[in-house]
């Protein structure tokens, strides 16, 4: 990034932090977006995540989960399902996985919740289909990210998407924070495609996501799937794991143990 396009940046981040979660768009403090600018992600990772569906059907760890996400990057709650936004959510085993669905499959494991997400593929149908470069894949770490000021709100990548991972805005989301506003996260506006961005914001101070962290059981590991000696690649090694709708060739790079 050249020194005046930063500088820019910068200036929008501290006029964002003094309007605070009223200004549409870049509710984020200018601290915030000055260290994201400052901290780029080391190269080489393919960030990836394993979740245990068995320790993921108490409702109050999914809860949790969701809860966290919401509550960090401002995520509406809308009760209407036409209009609900949703970075991670819990949908039935047949909705998630309609190809490991068989006759033999018990009912119960049916029905069963599994929680959700944006699936950060290694070839994300969304990214090609959209025409303003609103979202593209990092090559730096494989995640899948969404620049708000250039979505048009098309919605061709929400066609795209084989997993219903995006949500769009029909109206404010500001109007409808549950948990009230979080300054350090920009707040979206109304006719904007939004989604779970795997915390980059806060990969980039170190930390890990929100919901694995929140997580009460453990039931989501984060870690580099590069990395030969990471614990998310030894769960891998050492379990057998699923993935949602492999045979569309988009990689997705969520595992859920079985």
């Amino acid at each position: 990034m050249d020194e005046n396009r930063r500088s820019f940046l910068k200036k929008i981040g501290y006029a964002a932090a003094a309007a605070g979660c009223g200004f549409p768009l870049l509710g984020a403090a200018g601290k915030a977006i000055e260290e994201s600018l400052e901290s780029a992600p080391a190269l080489g990772k393919q960030w990836g995540m394993v979740i245990d569906m068995e320790k993921c059907l108490r409702e109050e760890v999914r809860r949790a989960c969701t809860d966290a996400c919401r509550q960090t990057h401002n995520v509406p709650q809308i009760p209407d399902p036409k209009q609900e936004v949703k970075w991670i959510w819990s949908e039935e085993y047949k909705n998630a996985f309609p190809d490991q669905v068989h006759p033999f499959v018990p009912e119960s494991r049916r029905d069963e919740p599994v929680l959700v997400l944006c699936n950060h593929c290694t070839q994300p149908a969304c990214v090609k289909v959209c025409p303003t470069g609103a979202t593209w894949k990092r090559a730096s770490d494989g995640i899948v990210m969404m620049d708000w000021h250039r979505c048009i709100g098309c919605r061709y990548c929400m066609v795209a998407c084989p997993y219903g991972a995006r949500s769009f805005n029909w109206r404010d989301p500001r109007l409808a924070l549950k948990h009230g506003c979080n300054p350090d996260f920009p707040t979206r506006m109304k006719g904007v495609v939004e989604k779970c961005t795997f915390c980059e914001e806060r990969l980039s101070r170190g930390q890990i996501p929100a919901c694995v962290e929140a997580c009460p059981a453990g039931a989501l590991t984060f870690g580099d799937l590069d990395d030969a000696d990471s614990q998310i690649r030894e769960l891998l090694a050492l379990n057998f794991t699923i993935r949602r709708k492999p045979a569309l060739g988009t990689s997705p790079q969520i595992y859920y143990l079985v």
